[in-house]
């Protein structure tokens, strides 16, 4: 495993949404140990204050649910007058109605709002953090946008259809994002963890299986070498951590 400082995340800056919890605090600790400073954002303010107070460097605290355009705006324009600039942004917040409901549901039994929110969470969030992070990354003429996805947005299964149908759509959004970008500095590339991991979204299994998956730091790694990137680094391209370790180390 990589574990060494790199020093053009020093000082960098970082937005990571769904932070306040799993594979979105794992990351944002580790980018912190790295020396960057960190935007924290999720819905749940008291859980980001709490991650934020073991953090060894500065970071902030901007608490949004990435559905909301307004919000999502507000959390850029504050990273940018606190910090000065985004250098990286981690598309991690995530639903499911795995999650939501401990079973899988044939679409023929989803509603229309239990479609709508893992869409909009998974999907519409990414689209709205990254339009308004791309013109700083832009014109700054450097950046690193990570889009967190799984292996369910290159395959499919029953009974999870607005999930797999979610992440199908950020695997495109990468590459377009990619497309928009390569001339410009920024590097947009989707990483996932290359298995089930021990978050909320499978806190229904049995402690004893919840022990054989993987644990929330399974992508720090990866992140941070994605993060690590400069203009002209590896782009458009989708990934597990381990695959990302081997190709970046």
């Amino acid at each position: 495993m990589w574990k060494e400082t790199i020093s053009n995340l020093d000082d960098g800056s970082v937005i990571v949404t769904g932070a306040s919890r799993g594979l979105g605090r794992s990351m944002a600790e580790r980018f912190a140990r790295e020396g960057a400073k960190v935007a924290l954002t999720a819905r749940d303010q008291d859980r980001l204050e709490d991650v934020a107070a073991d953090l060894p460097g500065e970071s902030l605290v901007v608490p949004a649910d990435v559905r909301d355009s307004e919000a999502v705006e507000d959390v850029v324009t504050r990273t940018v007058e606190e910090f000065g600039g985004i250098d990286t942004l981690v598309n991690n917040a995530g639903v499911s109605l795995l999650g939501l409901h401990d079973s899988r549901t044939p679409l023929t039994d989803i509603s229309e709002e239990g479609w709508d929110t893992v869409l909009e969470v998974n999907l519409k969030g990414v689209f709205l953090f990254t339009h308004e992070t791309l013109p700083h990354m832009h014109e700054q003429e450097v950046g690193n946008v990570i889009n967190v996805s799984s292996g369910l947005g290159r395959q499919a299964i029953g009974g999870a259809g607005p999930y797999v149908s979610s992440k199908w759509g950020l695997e495109g959004l990468t590459r377009v994002s990619a497309l928009e970008g390569e001339d410009r500095g920024v590097n947009v590339n989707a990483l996932d963890p290359g298995g089930r991991v021990d978050t909320d979204i499978w806190a229904h299994l049995p402690e004893e299986e919840r022990e054989e998956i993987l644990d929330p730091d399974v992508m720090d790694d990866a992140a941070v070498l994605l993060a690590a990137q400069g203009p002209g680094g590896v782009t458009g391209e989708s990934m597990t951590a381990e695959e990302w370790e081997t190709r970046l180390e």
